[in-house]
């Protein structure tokens, strides 16, 4: 009876580990109370490894009842840990941030090794999957996916370490030797970074391609991947561009809008903050995480200010999306 229920078992696991390795994201509710409880919260406690063995007990029981699993929650579960642990490691490659520690710490663990949306990383798990389908009697397509991947990340760490190496030596070359350094993936290809050279004033930063030895034309009409692509250049030929934290000028003002109480969040959060102007007048200061301008967007993600209608009043934090501001907190 065994080998005859077997092949009956397979699309219940199949869907089992789908949903399981979904389920941490189901913190994306918290965006729909604002987008600073989207920061506050997004990859918390969903994706703590502390609550990891809680979850487990709790989605494989759920998966249970709907997939009607015979050998109920146990059946699922290390399935479902596995799945859930997956999740959590895809996550703490990224640089965004993962609090694994959760709900005891809120210390974001980030690799960085990997950008948001890696299409060589993506594509690695969908040939795995297709493979898999293809013969799904056998666990060589999966385990051979799964070895190219991790190789894949492995491979990403060490351009990280190269791209950091750069941002060292010119940090060294121009007496910045007590600055931080750091190296951010971006989009394409394995081999384009933003590296950042940073001190308690400014980011001296540059966007590089680790082994081009000429820049990447773009001319318009060559489509959306040419054109996030081409911003990286030689290491020979790098732009290193600066980006005060505080302005230029009226630093007084910003940096009191950049320590009060309503960015609070936004110092929690930006790994790279840097001012980014402010309204007429004077009323509103804004500031970005530099981890998520990204060359060739058109938006730049997480962009916070504060405002205040005169010096008498507390600063109030504001979202800058686009053309207009929305308040986030009174």
């Amino acid at each position: 009876m065994a080998p005859a229920a077997a092949p009956r078992a397979i699309p219940r696991l199949v869907a089992a580990g789908f949903f399981a390795c979904a389920a941490p994201d189901l913190d994306f509710v918290a965006g729909l109370a604002g987008p600073v409880e989207f920061l506050l919260y997004h990859r918390g406690v969903t994706h703590s490894l502390v609550l990891l063995p809680l979850w487990a007990v709790g989605v494989a029981w759920v998966l249970a009842k709907l997939l009607r699993e015979p050998g109920g929650w146990r059946a699922f579960y290390v399935l479902c840990a596995a799945a859930i642990g997956w999740h959590i490691a895809c996550d703490v490659i990224t640089s965004y941030g993962t609090m694994i520690l959760a709900p005891f710490s809120d210390w974001r663990a980030a690799i960085g090794t990997t950008f948001i949306i890696d299409l060589w990383f993506s594509g690695i798990i969908v040939a795995g999957l297709i493979a898999s389908a293809i013969a799904w009697r056998s666990r060589l397509p999966a385990v051979a996916a799964l070895a190219v991947l991790v190789g894949y990340v492995g491979f990403q760490f060490a351009q990280r370490q190269h791209a950091l190496e750069f941002a060292r030596e010119y940090a060294d070359a121009h007496g910045l030797t007590a600055s931080r350094v750091d190296a951010q993936p971006r989009p394409v290809t394995p081999f384009n970074w933003t590296v950042f050279v940073s001190d308690d004033e400014r980011h001296r930063f540059a966007h590089i391609n680790l082994v081009r030895r000429e820049p990447r034309r773009y001319q318009p009409g060559d489509g959306f991947i040419a054109r996030i692509d081409s911003p990286y250049l030689p290491l020979a030929q790098a732009i290193w561009v600066e980006r005060s934290r505080y302005g230029e000028v009226g630093q007084a003002r910003i940096r009191d809008a950049w320590q009060s109480a309503a960015l609070g969040f936004l110092r929690w959060f930006a790994a790279e903050p840097a001012f980014d102007g402010t309204t007429e007048g004077g009323n509103c200061v804004w500031f970005v995480d530099l981890r998520f301008a990204t060359p060739g967007r058109n938006v730049t993600p997480f962009r916070y200010g504060a405002c205040r209608d005169s010096p008498r009043e507390p600063w109030r934090a504001y979202e800058l999306p686009g053309p207009g501001a929305k308040l986030l907190l009174h």
